[in-house]
């Protein structure tokens, strides 16, 4: 369960910073309450996971996921060198699963 509450804490995570672009009330409330879940999911998970690897993945997964937002809803780079970088964080992600699941 705690790698299902550390998934959607970094979907959150992509909400609020998402939120950022945008000004307004709407915008505000939606931080609040993204920002919220978010850190309420990471706590949970902390609890099951160990901290390194739980901040470490709420990170990346908050970090590519809204750099993909950026280019597919903001038109910001999609160059060549940014999807390999964007690719070496779901590498780093997908490893720290695989190490976590050795240790049990």
């Amino acid at each position: 369960m705690g790698w299902t509450y550390l998934l959607l804490s970094g979907a959150f995570e992509i909400g609020f910073t998402t939120c950022m672009k945008f000004d307004g009330l709407v915008a505000n409330l939606l931080f609040v309450v993204f920002a919220s879940a978010s850190f309420y999911m990471l706590t949970r998970a902390m609890k099951t996971l160990p901290l390194g690897t739980c901040y470490a993945v709420f990170t990346a997964i908050g970090a590519m996921g809204t750099a993909l937002v950026g280019i597919v809803f903001f038109g910001e780079s999609a160059a060549p060198l940014r999807l390999v970088f964007l690719a070496l964080i779901v590498a780093v992600v997908v490893g720290l699963k695989m190490v976590s699941a050795e240790k049990g």
